[in-house]
């Protein structure tokens, strides 16, 4: 009980670090700063759709680890509540077997910031959630705060190369508060 009450301090704390100081803090470049007169409530609008969905995963995080996992199939994104929110439904396959998942973003008009939310169908279990936004660029930068190993780490999401008909997101982890960063997930969309 108390290694789990430890764990979940640190993480509270590292979360609160997290949305009171911007990506510099964690050893980023600060990302271009979104107005806050802007809506981004219509920042996924473009993803709208069906899309072929290539996907590579490195299973074992933070080990040292280089052998990728390379996944294909599908997502399907529609929006919700008007458009304030999204859902998109992945299912991929491969030699190492099936990932299906489901992630919800939430646009929060305050802060003016997009909470995505992801949960595999294979563990029922929902991840800790990630939030941010798009810069005048149209690249999304997401951070929020998970357990790899028994380790609380940093997550940084990113959504990039945006065009109607392709984009990249990628997804890594820092053990070492931003200092260093090591992707594990990256998809390639391409609309169907």
């Amino acid at each position: 009980m108390k290694t789990w009450l430890a764990r979940a301090a640190t993480a509270s704390c590292l979360a609160v670090l997290l949305l009171a100081h911007p990506a510099p803090s964690f050893g980023q470049p600060a990302p271009a700063a979104i107005p806050q007169s802007r809506d981004g409530s219509h920042d996924f609008d473009w993803e709208i759709g069906s899309w072929t969905t290539q996907l590579r995963y490195l299973p074992e995080p933070l080990t040292g680890s280089t052998r990728w996992v390379d996944y294909s199939g599908v997502s399907e994104v529609r929006a919700v509540l008007g458009g304030r929110a999204n859902l998109v439904e992945l299912s991929v396959k491969g030699a190492s077997g099936q990932i299906e998942g489901v992630s919800l973003r939430l646009y929060n008009p305050k802060a003016r910031q997009w909470t995505l939310n992801f949960a595999s169908v294979r563990s029922g279990l929902l991840t800790p959630p990630v939030s941010g936004g798009f810069d005048e660029k149209g690249r999304g930068t997401f951070y929020g705060v998970d357990t790899v190993n028994d380790r609380t780490v940093l997550v940084r999401f990113l959504i990039l190369d945006v065009t109607p008909n392709s984009a990249r997101f990628e997804q890594a982890f820092s053990a070492d508060g931003g200092a260093t960063w090591e992707t594990n997930w990256i998809a390639t969309d391409t609309r169907r």
